[in-house]
């Protein structure tokens, strides 16, 4: 079972390049401690939308479609699998729990669709939407001025290169 690999599978690495090549970034195989004492590692993560995503093999998730059951060992096979499913499950309903959005794939989904998917989950938990906090314009939608800034020392506010009046800029040669 060494040659059994737990990350990088064909499957994973492919949705993973598709990902990236529409220019989203995520976390693969990120550690997830959540508040209910659970240790969860999807393959990828969102984290700043909170979405996990997790490619399941067919084999080793008892997938209806293209799971088989092995017949050697099967004392041993049977209930592993089970647990497996069991496991799904319960880290399912922890991450939902923990307000994450949980994206199941199983490993022979076509990866077009296995991309738009995740999209359509991405695009469900946008954080833009949320409120104006998360907008780094401000909530007036332009961008900050300097007059924003705080104060210096002096208490008068920072000129158009953001230093405090009187200080040399960046071009300055006079020093």
């Amino acid at each position: 079972m060494r040659a059994n690999r737990r990350v990088d599978t064909k499957p994973e690495l492919a949705l993973r390049h598709a990902l990236h090549r529409l220019g989203y970034r995520y976390r693969k195989d990120f550690r997830l401690d959540l508040d209910s004492g659970r240790r969860v590692r999807p393959d990828i993560a969102f984290t700043a939308r909170k979405v996990a995503v997790f490619v399941d093999g067919c084999f080793w998730h008892a997938c209806p479609e293209h799971g088989s059951k092995p017949r050697a060992n099967e004392w041993y096979w049977g209930p592993k699998l089970i647990k497996n499913v069991e496991r799904d499950r319960v880290n399912d309903a922890a991450l939902i729990l923990a307000g994450w959005t949980v994206v199941r794939l199983w490993e022979h989904m076509p990866i077009d669709e296995a991309v738009t998917t995740v999209l359509t989950a991405l695009a469900a938990t946008d954080p833009t939407d949320a409120t104006t906090a998360a907008d780094p314009t401000g909530a007036t939608g332009q961008s900050p001025d300097a007059t924003s800034q705080p104060p210096d020392a002096t208490g008068q506010p920072p000129d158009a290169t953001g230093q405090p009046p009187g200080w040399p800029s960046a071009g300055d040669d006079s020093l």
